[in-house]
């Protein structure tokens, strides 16, 4: 039975931001990415429904890689080889489409709910650190382009880590650098219930689901805190 805990308990003093899909919009840079490499690579145009499709089977790929099916290269190539398979593209350019999708993730940069100017007034009153599944080379580029790289008091990428959220394994990383003592005093903010909230669910630590659409959980983990703006989270720090 999935939990909604709305009452502010211990006084926050670390918040872990997801990237994509939470601080960014992660479909704005991903549709973006995809349409330029099609008229790059000239293989017609890449309409919006196209994009819905990739979309979903990237999901799927992403779950997969957070079950420990899955390696993460085969993520990133994966993904596109079924893509173009599906749409009769040959599938032959799917690594080096990949290696400049990544690149190109990071030249759109459409923060969620006016995020950066939040981080920025949160800045002196938390510690906040960005936890990611991304690629390196996406995320450094968002990071600098965004100025979170600068604003943040520090990034954890998955890659550099060798395990993915919702791993515990990542989480206990993270905790060891940044010299955590006090789990209960610190909040996972992310919007995929299956890496972030589960992460930390895992990691024995707050979450808090950020829903702007207002979607239904559909599998059980515990919730301290539902969203559906950023700011929110002003209200679940003491």
């Amino acid at each position: 039975m999935t939990k909604y805990k709305p009452e502010v308990g211990n006084l926050i003093k670390t918040i872990l931001w997801d990237i994509d899909g939470t601080l960014l919009d992660f479909k704005a840079a991903e549709k973006a990415a995809i349409k330029n490499l099609f008229r790059e690579y000239g293989l017609g145009e890449c309409t919006d429904a196209m994009i819905g499709e990739y979309s979903s089977i990237n999901d799927k790929y992403w779950k997969m890689l957070e079950r420990n099916e899955i390696t993460k290269d085969r993520v990133l190539i994966g993904r596109f080889e079924e893509f173009f398979s599906n749409r009769k593209i040959d599938i032959s350019i799917a690594k080096e489409f990949n290696e400049k999708y990544q690149v190109r993730l990071g030249d759109t940069i459409v923060y969620r709910d006016d995020s950066y100017n939040l981080v920025k007034k949160l800045k002196d009153r938390v510690r906040q650190y960005a936890v990611s599944n991304g690629t390196v080379i996406a995320q450094t580029k968002k990071l600098k382009c965004s100025g979170f790289g600068e604003l943040l008091d520090g990034v954890f990428l998955s890659e550099e880590i060798g395990a993915e959220k919702p791993n515990i394994y990542f989480f206990q990383k993270v905790f060891e650098c940044i010299k955590l003592t006090a789990p209960e005093e610190t909040l996972i903010v992310g919007d995929s219930l299956t890496s972030d909230i589960l992460g930390g669910n895992n990691a024995g630590i707050k979450t808090c689901w950020y829903n702007p659409e207002g979607n239904k959980p559909g599998i059980l983990c515990e919730i301290d805190y539902e969203i559906r703006n950023l700011w929110q989270i002003e209200g679940l720090i003491q």
